[in-house]
């Protein structure tokens, strides 16, 4: 019986492990998808780095994207700046990317 124990102990290091990855990857996709928000809506340094913290938080009142996406198009038309519904979801799908890149490359 302890090779079942060992295989379910190791079953759920795996799951735990692969949330904790999918948590990070989200975190890091959604400060950059700030940043590049703050990019388009001419931010200062101090006000990016803030602005890509509240796009972060934005992501913890509801579960999936819409939040987040809701902000930035939100922020983005009162800043006046032209971009749609699809090119924020776009740009999400390449900051997945790349936020999974830049995680795997910084271990």
């Amino acid at each position: 019986m302890p090779d079942f124990k060992d295989r379910e102990k190791g079953f759920e290091n795996k799951f735990a492990h692969d949330q904790e990855m999918q948590f990070r990857i989200t975190a890091r996709r959604n400060r950059l998808l700030g940043e590049w928000a703050a990019g388009l809506m001419g931010l200062t340094p101090e006000e990016t780095d803030a602005y890509a913290k509240a796009v972060v938080q934005a992501d913890f009142e509801e579960v999936g994207d819409e939040d987040v996406i809701r902000k930035v198009l939100g922020d983005l038309s009162s800043a006046d700046v032209d971009v749609d519904d699809d090119k924020i979801r776009a740009m999400l799908d390449e900051k997945t990317i790349e936020a999974r890149r830049q995680l795997i490359e910084s271990k």
